[in-house]
């Protein structure tokens, strides 16, 4: 009964086209009432306590450090020198889309800031060049949900404080997958490019290839440092955070001076709102989960489990089934507030390594942000290349075929996973 009302409160607020910050809120409330202990000072309690958190820190500085490289054109460097170096080949505008969204998931972490850079400045090129709108919108979308798999990813960061999990080993374990996805649409994109009539770019000389890779070689160390640093046990992820926002503001302040002080305020602005909408999900979503807790809920669905719990592939793959169900009406964040506490006791009561269920979790997430209806990243692409919503899916559907076969394989074989993580970490 208590999954009931725990199901049927969130589902029904969410019905009702309640922001799911108050629904995860208010769902903890109906079973506090439910099990006849209600107290509004618990609630404020457990919603301080949700947001007074250490490694929270990092989310608000990658939120900002992602703003300040957008702002200050690091972004745009990083799709100019991927352009230069590969841009000539058939197809390499496409090729540009998928490496430029792999160096930029190494820098922000933020799937929907990624999309809105790679978007705003390949389209358009690719619309110019002959690429069909869709097919060019669909991979864009589909390279923008690689940010949250390679470090530094903030669905990490929440979580692994969400369920107590190591961050620096999510950041680890999320590298080899988050380089999967982008061979994976390497190969997909070569197939749908062999029908496209399409202009190349020309070829760049060996001079204008130098000055790219020297305008983008400041936004390139950010990764190794950031990476070489949590390897090296140099600073933790929060610290991480800070050094990668000080990075970008000083290289955009004194090396590419694009941003002056007077126009860092509208990020910070920016970056502000973007802030307090993930920390009020997290602080909302504590309530629930301290309830969800209380209640046992966890057991219940244990229980329910019981046949399955000998067979962890099994069981991932009953999951991955939830978790791609949940994403047609839930975004990302949401669904790990939501689920990562309930779901990752059961993973690791059947022997699922707790790092890699949690890729594993947000892999098949990012999946949501891509698929309607929910599709934020595809409903971002789809605005920018100016192009209904269901032209926007019909060009997505090779990429979330082959990310569905990426994770059927990750299910059946994990040390795909765990084997680079162990040599990582």
């Amino acid at each position: 009964m208590t999954l009931t009302v725990f199901l049927g409160s969130l589902f029904a607020l969410m019905a009702l086209g309640m922001p799911i910050a108050f629904a995860l809120m208010l769902t903890g409330v109906a079973l506090m009432f439910y099990l006849d202990f209600f107290d509004a000072q618990l609630v404020a309690q457990n919603m301080l306590s949700g947001a007074d958190n250490f490694p929270l820190m990092a989310v608000p500085f990658f939120i900002l450090a992602g703003e300040i490289m957008n702002a200050g054109g690091i972004s745009r460097r990083i799709i100019n020198l991927a352009v230069t170096l590969v841009g000539h080949i058939r197809g390499g505008l496409g090729y540009v889309a998928i490496g430029a969204a792999v160096l930029l998931a190494s820098l922000s972490g933020s799937a929907i800031a990624d999309t809105a850079a790679l978007g705003t400045l390949l389209i358009p090129m690719m619309r110019d060049n002959g690429y069909p709108v869709p097919r060019s919108a669909g991979l864009v979308a589909a390279g923008g949900i690689i940010a949250p798999i390679i470090p530094p990813s903030m669905p990490f960061i929440i979580f692994g404080v969400t369920t107590n999990v190591s961050i620096t080993g999510l950041f680890m374990a999320g590298i080899v997958p988050g380089l999967l996805m982008g061979l994976a649409l390497v190969f997909t994109w070569r197939w749908c490019v062999g029908g496209m009539n399409v202009v190349p770019q020309p070829k760049r000389s060996g001079k204008e290839r130098l000055a790219a890779l020297r305008e983008g070689l400041w936004a390139l160390f950010l990764p190794v440092i950031i990476i070489g640093g949590l390897r090296g046990g140099l600073f933790t992820p929060t610290e991480a955070a800070v050094v990668a926002a000080v990075y970008a503001l000083l290289v955009t302040l004194f090396v590419y001076r694009e941003v002056g002080l007077a126009d860092l305020v509208h990020v910070f602005i920016q970056a502000a709102r973007t802030t307090a909408t993930v920390m009020f999900l997290v602080a909302a979503a504590l309530v629930s989960a301290y309830m969800i807790t209380l209640s046992d809920l966890t057991s219940q669905l244990t229980d329910l489990l019981e046949p399955v719990m000998h067979e962890p592939r099994l069981l991932m793959a009953m999951i991955c089934l939830l978790l791609l169900a949940v994403g047609t009406v839930m975004d990302l964040t949401p669904t790990i507030l939501v689920l990562g506490p309930v779901l990752m006791p059961i993973a690791s009561a059947a022997g699922i390594d707790p790092l890699y269920f949690g890729v594993m979790f947000v892999l098949i997430g990012t999946l949501g942000l891509i698929h309607p209806p929910v599709c934020t990243v595809l409903n971002t692409v789809s605005a920018i290349a100016r192009i209904s919503l269901e032209r926007a899916t019909v060009g997505i559907w090779p990429f979330l075929l082959v990310y569905i076969v990426l994770i059927v394989l990750m299910i059946v074989f994990p040390e795909i996973v765990t084997v680079p993580l162990h040599l990582l970490h």
